[in-house]
């Protein structure tokens, strides 16, 4: 199993764990987090981007590479990650360049499946 697929597994079953166990204050949040990406006055894909900037700049990579899987299965082009990386960077400082290299590798990874 692949890292990603790794990545995906675990995240699915903890999160059902969480859901599992959690208290109202723990659902409403994960319910929350749903929808803010849902169509609204921003599409999906822009919203997903700007996730992926404010994970960047926080520093996430769980975040990162959460938003990455969300945006290429929106139709995100090389070219609008590579100009997202860089307002991530612009903000975020030179202490976002590890994150702008692993996240850059997951995404040559991600074209690799293609």
């Amino acid at each position: 199993m692949g890292e990603i697929e790794k990545f995906r597994e675990f995240r699915e079953k903890m999160n059902t764990r969480i859901l599992e166990t959690g208290d109202i204050n723990t659902k409403r949040f994960f319910s929350l987090d749903s929808a803010v990406y849902r169509e609204g006055a921003l599409d999906s894909k822009t919203k997903e981007l700007l996730g992926l900037v404010a994970s960047m700049v926080l520093r996430c990579d769980d975040c990162i590479t959460y938003h990455i899987l969300q945006c290429k299965s929106l139709g995100v082009t090389r070219e609008e990650f590579m100009e997202a990386f860089n307002v991530a960077l612009v903000v975020g400082g030179s202490i976002v360049i590890p994150h702008f290299r692993r996240a850059v590798a997951l995404l040559d990874e991600l074209e690799g499946e293609d």
